[in-house]
Parts: structure tokens; sequence; C-alpha cells
């Protein structure tokens, strides 16, 4: 309920704004033109401007939903915002007129004269309303195809700089253990070929993600041998929620070069996923050296996660990285679901 409200009341506040101005406009120019009462008039512009905007609104919320959620546009679009503000109009009459006492014709006592003027101020505000809905419909596309095209761009840049470090571990490996240098090669080849897909795709299934953890962490188990033991965690019913593409690798990379590595014994990694609530949460745990024997805050991947959240989620996503209260390091996001 909360989620809701934190939703609409920005929204309604936005509206409410709008109809205000547009009220005082309206107010300041028919009490100069026709030598009518300020006061007055604003209570008629405000009462009226409110009763067409939630029809107009109401309906062509209606419509499209009653549309499968496809907008309209143009001429459709003018016509059902006229439909939906006429009856508007008359009931902020009715209300303007309780409120200062006035009494108004309706509109069967309506002149042919003020029925046009009436179908004119009417349609005037449809026409700006098209217009608006429809600037604010490519506005979004817009952001919507920009954000799109910086998540790729991110995800390009992280592609190599997770090939660049494994090949120079591949390197270090090949002059301490050809045989084991090997098997990771043979392994590299098959995280690439799994990954390569994934990569290129928009989102994946967190089922997806954890495959391709899998695949990663047998590729760091073929270097690190005993040294790393991997445990991940996900519930069946999380399985089909959806991410962007390899977005806890960077985590795990980062806990294993800073966390694990540095110690000798090596240490556990703990990746996980569960619900709090609406929100889903991510996380990734190490038992290595912590944050203050590294300086695993500052690395690449993890800049990457935090541009890669804020470009797709913006303020519905979190991220932290602490240190664990028994030990290692702590990675972790929290989304905001729908």
């Amino acid at each position: 309920m909360a989620s809701i409200v934190s939703r609409v009341l920005p929204w309604l506040t936005q509206q409410f704004l709008m109809v205000m101005a547009i009220s005082l406009i309206f107010a300041v120019g028919v009490s100069l033109a026709l030598h009518q009462d300020f006061g007055r008039t604003f209570v008629y512009c405000l009462s009226i401007s409110i009763c067409c905007s939630a029809g107009a609104q109401g309906l062509h919320a209606l419509v499209s939903r009653l549309r499968g959620g496809d907008r309209m546009r143009g001429l459709p679009l003018v016509v059902v915002v006229m439909i939906g503000a006429l009856p508007g109009y008359q009931i902020g009459y009715w209300i303007a007129d309780a409120l200062t006492g006035q009494h108004s014709p309706s509109l069967s006592e309506a002149s042919p004269r003020e029925l046009a003027f009436l179908v004119f101020m009417v349609a005037l505000p449809s026409i700006a309303a098209s217009y608006y809905f429809r600037s604010r419909e490519q506005l979004a596309q817009a952001k919507a195809l920009a954000a799109e095209h910086e998540l790729q761009l991110l995800q390009a840049q992280l592609e190599p700089h997770m090939l660049f470090n494994t090949l120079a571990n591949l390197r270090v490996l090949i002059g301490l253990d050809p045989l084991r240098a090997q098997s990771m090669l043979d392994q590299l080849i098959a995280f690439l070929r799994a990954t390569l897909q994934a990569t290129r795709s928009g989102s994946h299934s967190l089922a997806d993600e954890f495959a391709r953890l899998a695949d990663y962490l047998a590729l760091m188990e073929v270097r690190m041998q005993h040294r790393l033991l991997a445990v991940l965690t996900l519930p069946p019913e999380l399985a089909n929620e959806q991410i962007p593409p390899l977005l806890l690798q960077p985590l795990v990379e980062n806990a294993i070069k800073h966390g694990l590595e540095p110690q000798v014994q090596g240490g556990e990694l703990r990746v996980s996923a569960r619900r709090e609530g609406s929100a889903l949460v991510l996380e990734v745990r190490d038992t290595g050296a912590g944050l203050s024997g590294s300086n695993s805050g500052t690395c690449f991947g993890l800049h990457q996660v935090r541009q890669r959240l804020a470009t797709r989620y913006g303020a519905s996503a979190e991220f932290t990285l602490t240190d664990h209260p028994e030990s290692g390091a702590l990675a972790r996001i929290l989304i905001k679901m729908p």
C-alpha cells in the first residue's frame, strides 16, 4: 500500500499543480475581459478544470485499457478527451454553484452560441492534452531508448574487462601448472560460449544468471582448487525474475580477487537471492580479507554494477558493499519490483 501511495502521490501533485496553473490563467483572462470578480471566477475555473481533467484522463485510461494498453494518438485521442471533458464541464459548474451560491444555466438551457463557445472551450484543452500526451510518450520512448543504449555500452565495456582478467590469470597458471592451465582454458571456452548469447540480450532470468555464475566459478575452481568453496542459493519461485545479464558476475569476481585470493587458505563464497516484501535482494558474501584489507570498493566491475543499476532501475535499486560482521565482505543489491 505504501509503495502505491509513493508512486501515485507525486503524479497527483503534478496534475493538481498543472490544473491550478491552467485555472489561474483562465481566471485572470476571464475576469479582466468580462470585468468579473476574480475570486468567484477562479472557483469556477478550478472546479471545471479539475472535473474536466478527471473525466478526460479517466476515459482515456479506460479506453487504453480496453485496447490492451495501446495508447491513442491524434484525432481519436482528441475525441476521447472531449467526450470525457464535456460532462466534467457541467459537473464542475454544479460544484462551483454550490460553493459560491450562484446559479448557472444547464446545458439544456444554453443558447446555440453558448454551446458553440462551450465546445470551443473544451476542444482547445483537448487538443492541448492530445499534444501533451503524445509529447510525454515520445519523451518516455526516447529516454527508454537512451537507457537501453547506455546499458549496452556498459555491458560491452564489462565483457572485455572480465575476459582480460581471466586471461591474465591463465597466463600465470601456464607457467606454474600447464595441465591445470589447459583445463582452465577449456572451461574458459565453455564459459564464453555459454555467455555469448546472454550478453546480447537486455535481460535474462535469475536462473540463467546463476547458471552463468556456476560456469564462471567452475573456471575459477580450476585455478584455486580446494581454496574456493562456492555455494549458490536460488529459490525456485525467483528463477524467472528478470535482471540485466552478468549483473552479479563482477561482484563474484571482486569477492574472489580481493577477498579470497589474498588468503592462503582461500575461503567460502555464497551467492543468494530472496524476497524482502516486494523487493528482490541479491547478495554475494565471502569469508575473505574484508574491505579493510583490500581496495575492492574502487574496482571497475563495481562501478559498472552501480552504473547499470542506476540506468536500468534509477532510484528503485540500491547497491551496498560492506564488511560482514563475522568475516569478509557482503555485496548487496536491492531492487524494488513493481
